[in-house]
């Protein structure tokens, strides 16, 4: 699993941050979350193949989250993009973005598919053969989601030196990895665990931004991999972060602690803060397992 920082700062872009996005890559899917202005751009930095994007998750309809999603939209088609795209965000996402490209006589020439969200329970979005995504219900000024996505169980992986010992035919292979037992010619029963080697764990990954703390989302995301949660303020902001419906470093900690989650990347950090180190600082006093989020950055996961 590898997360990539398109962009992590709050509200408007400047010459040397960007506003919400980031690529996460579970089982060879790319999943765009947020699409912040400059999007476009950063994808190219960072040298993500626009063709690998199938799916977009959009948490809110605040600028700093989706004001590059129309350009992106269109420049798939300047891209000859014949593959379809999906969309998921809240109700009114297929409005806005209908309207940019009707008035621009702009129409793409690929299929183009809008999930809109209007549930405030946890729901799954979208599912295939490797990968889950359940929204996440945050709560900020306007209806917002966070978004938890988790790898399905692989397969079973095949032990070759145990199944060329019971002289097991290749025509069984498949069902062992299915975690099906065997019986023999001679009608030995082979139990399963002796045929194979268990899976990689699957990873979970939960985004959450932007939110004011939220206890209520502490079941949802209970002891995923990695949290990625918003820390807008530091904590000598506390009653600013209330009002504007926004977090500190100390309460994405505290949300982290609660929730057992093995990781906590910190971001979506306000411009006023030079030093973004200092929400490193103060999360440790709660949890020690805090990484920073920045543009261009990447973790494997």
């Amino acid at each position: 699993m590898k997360l990539t920082i398109l962009g992590c700062y709050a509200a408007t872009p400047r010459t040397f941050t960007n506003p919400t996005s980031q690529i996460l890559e579970i089982k060879n899917r790319l999943f765009l979350i947020d699409c912040g202005e400059g999007t476009q751009v950063q994808l190219r930095k960072n040298k993500i193949r626009f063709s690998k994007i199938n799916h977009i998750f959009i948490s809110h309809l605040h600028g700093d989250h989706f004001f590059g999603l129309i350009g992106l939209v269109c420049t798939f088609t300047l891209l000859n993009r014949n593959t379809d795209l999906h969309i998921y965000g809240p109700k009114g996402i297929k409005e806005i973005i209908k309207l940019q490209l009707r008035l621009a006589n702009s129409w793409t020439n690929y299929g183009l598919h809008f999930h809109e969200l209007e549930s405030n329970e946890s729901q799954i979005v979208f599912e295939d053969d490797k990968a889950i995504v359940k929204t996440i219900p945050l709560k900020h000024r306007i209806y917002t989601n966070g978004f938890l996505f988790e790898e399905k169980m692989d397969k079973r992986k095949l032990n070759t030196d145990a199944v060329q010992n019971y002289e097991i035919d290749k025509c069984y292979f498949q069902n062992i990895k299915n975690g099906k037992d065997i019986t023999l010619d001679d009608g030995r029963l082979i139990k399963n665990a002796q045929l194979t080697f268990d899976p990689t764990p699957p990873k979970s990954y939960a985004f959450c931004s932007d939110t004011a703390y939220n206890e209520a989302i502490i079941p949802i995301i209970n002891g995923v991999d990695v949290l990625y949660h918003e820390s807008t303020f530091l904590q000598s902001e506390e009653t600013l972060a209330g009002k504007t419906m926004h977090s500190t470093a100390r309460e994405a900690a505290t949300i982290a602690l609660k929730a057992n989650v093995k990781q906590l990347v910190l971001g979506h950090y306000s411009t006023r803060y030079e030093n973004i180190s200092l929400f490193k600082e103060e999360a440790e006093t709660i949890f020690s397992k805090v990484l920073l989020a920045d543009d261009g950055r990447s973790f494997d996961f």
